[in-house]
């Protein structure tokens, strides 16, 4: 038996990318390098030697791209700006070819009747700043800030939503604490101070985006929030929980929306550092009013106490906390498939902080796609986007202010240290013929965009 399930008439459907993950080009037009950039060129660090550096070539099919979102019937596309496109060394000047690429693709999704959603800052710092202390040193955040003023200038007259940065808990922790990501530091406490100057850099280009955008443009952060639960029933697994929950949700949350760091936090973490970094008026700044929270959600995390794997950990201070695999289908990055883990999350953040309006700015899911001659037979993610689509609406049915959703992602694309081997995308990209193929999910999304509700089974 089926049901039909149809959304708020001014609901948000989108789909989302990042720069380095679908540009390429990444010599073109006076761009400089980024730490991706430097990370993916060092041998070992990304699976297969892969490389962004032609990715899925959007920088130059940017054209036909769009038009295949319009034949999708994409309302919105959120893209990111890439740093060392504007500023190559991450200061000074802009690099007008850098943001003459941005307008001309900001043009074309409005010649389309596609709103843009821009985020700012999508990982790819500048490798200059990194040489220069990178997210460690406080004044990578008004670098930030200036390169925010730059593309608001140029772009603010267009551009309805602004994101400052994209998944904050990544750039700091995987990219200074655990490794996995660019630029590679394994050091936890490098790893704290690179968290609070990614918040600062976000309240510091809220300040630069208000001071440039027109009334009625609105500034947002995206985070990737975890549903933390219990893998045990023990004392010992409620504060494995109490731990993990801290650096992944209450970090951000706390200072965005408390305007102070979770004092249980800095007393786990107090053998590492003394948050000396924090100066008298950051936690103002960093805590500045929002319009929108988006929120990137792929699947829920089980923890209880015990031993880590061995290596560096991007969870500071969580020495005898363990990850617990959760019963049930896995995705190909073997993430658990739960929906129930949105519900908490969205549930959690209209209960327990501001009365903020939310978008749901990634959702998705990587499996093992096979093009076919007659297609990508993906019933798989169909099933996942309907699952979570299902929650989305029970959410916003039960009276939390949620007005939007983006699929993640777009293109199939170069998934981070895992390269190409892994395909979030509804679009099949077969990457020595830069060939876009429609799998079956963008049918799909196509039909629940243009008739605004899902069938559920």
């Amino acid at each position: 038996m089926t049901g039909r399930l149809t959304f708020p008439p001014d609901f948000v459907w989108g789909a989302a990318t990042a720069a380095y993950q679908i540009e390429g080009s990444t010599t073109v037009d006076g761009r400089g390098p980024s730490i991706w950039d430097t990370f993916a060129h060092t041998p070992g660090r990304v699976l297969g030697g892969d490389t962004g550096d032609v990715a899925a070539e959007h920088y130059r099919q940017f054209r036909s791209d769009v038009a295949l979102m319009a034949e999708l019937g994409l309302p919105a596309y959120r893209f990111s700006v890439s740093w060392p496109r504007v500023q190559p060394g991450g200061r000074g000047p802009a690099n007008q070819a850098g943001l003459d690429h941005y307008e001309r693709l900001v043009d074309e999704l409005l010649g389309h009747g596609i709103t843009p959603v821009l985020t700012l800052y999508h990982w790819d710092l500048p490798q200059e700043l990194e040489d220069l202390g990178g997210w460690g040193a406080r004044d990578t955040a008004s670098r930030f800030a200036e390169y925010s003023r730059l593309v608001a200038e140029r772009l603010g007259d267009r551009v309805p939503m602004w994101t400052t940065l994209n998944e904050p808990w990544c750039a700091a922790f995987l990219g200074y604490a655990s490794g996995e990501h660019a630029p590679g530091h394994t050091d936890p406490a490098l790893a704290l101070r690179a968290a609070h100057h990614l918040l600062l850099a976000h309240g510091l280009g809220v300040e630069a985006l208000r001071a440039e955008l027109p009334a009625g443009a609105q500034v947002s952060v995206t985070l990737n929030l975890s549903a933390v639960m219990p893998g045990a029933t023990s004392p010992e697994a409620t504060d494995a929980v109490r731990r993990i929950d801290g650096l992944a949700n209450r970090l951000f949350l706390d200072p965005l929306f408390r305007g102070h760091y979770p004092a249980d936090v800095q007393r786990d973490t107090s053998a590492l550092s003394d948050w000396s970094f924090v100066e008298d008026r950051d936690l103002a700044v960093i805590s500045q009013p929002l319009d929108v929270l988006g929120i990137n959600y792929y699947a829920p995390t089980l923890v209880d106490a015990g031993e880590p794997k061995e290596g560096p950990s991007p969870w500071p201070a969580c020495e005898h906390v363990r990850f617990v695999d959760q019963p049930g289908p896995t995705t190909a990055m073997g993430w658990a498939i739960d929906a129930q883990g949105l519900r908490a999350v969205v549930h959690r953040l209209h209960e327990e902080y501001a009365p903020i309006p939310l978008m749901i700015t990634e959702n998705g899911a990587a499996f093992d796609d096979q093009l076919a001659p007659d297609g990508v037979r993906d019933h798989e993610r169909i099933s996942y986007l309907r699952d979570h689509l299902t929650v989305v609406h029970q959410a916003i049915e039960s009276g939390v202010d949620l007005r939007g959703y983006f699929v993640w992602s777009l293109l199939d694309n170069f998934e981070w240290a895992y390269g190409y081997s892994k395909r979030f995308g509804i679009v099949h990209v077969d990457y020595p013929t830069q060939r876009r193929v429609w799998k079956d999910s963008a049918y799909w999304y196509r039909q629940v965009i243009t008739t605004n509700g899902i069938d559920t089974a």
